[in-house]
């Protein structure tokens, strides 16, 4: 059973950074497709950022900023959150699929079959 956990979030200044892990179990790891979704109040979940074997994708938003990257001996993958924004604001979920999600749909959350609890991330001054 996959079953992501998420760490890493908290409060941080505008301009600082934070970096978030996703820790998921399973004997084929190096095959899933993880990815980054966050959500605050009142809002669906939006795409933030995902990686597959060795491709990764961003929202638009956060390129150039945000670095996706996995660790496929630890069983994680990590996000790296650089000169963050009040709105970046939100609480970000891992989520997962154990196996390839093809280009055309790397942003729809229903790909993804297991996901995290969610981790915090507050951007403010």
């Amino acid at each position: 059973q996959v079953q992501p956990v998420e760490s890493g979030g908290g409060l941080v200044q505008p301009g600082g950074s934070l970096r978030l892990t996703c820790a998921a179990s399973g004997p084929t790891f190096n095959r899933y497709t993880m990815a980054w979704f966050r959500r605050t109040p009142g809002k669906e979940r939006d795409f933030v950022a995902a990686i597959r074997t060795t491709d990764s994708y961003y929202a638009d938003s956060v390129k150039g900023r945000f670095t996706i990257s996995r660790d496929n001996a630890k069983n994680t993958m990590y996000l790296q959150m650089n000169n963050l924004v009040p709105e970046d604001t939100a609480l970000y979920y891992c989520a997962v699929k154990a196996s390839r999600v093809i280009t055309s749909a790397i942003a729809e959350p229903t790909q993804y079959y297991y996901w995290g609890q969610g981790t915090q991330v507050t951007v403010s001054s």
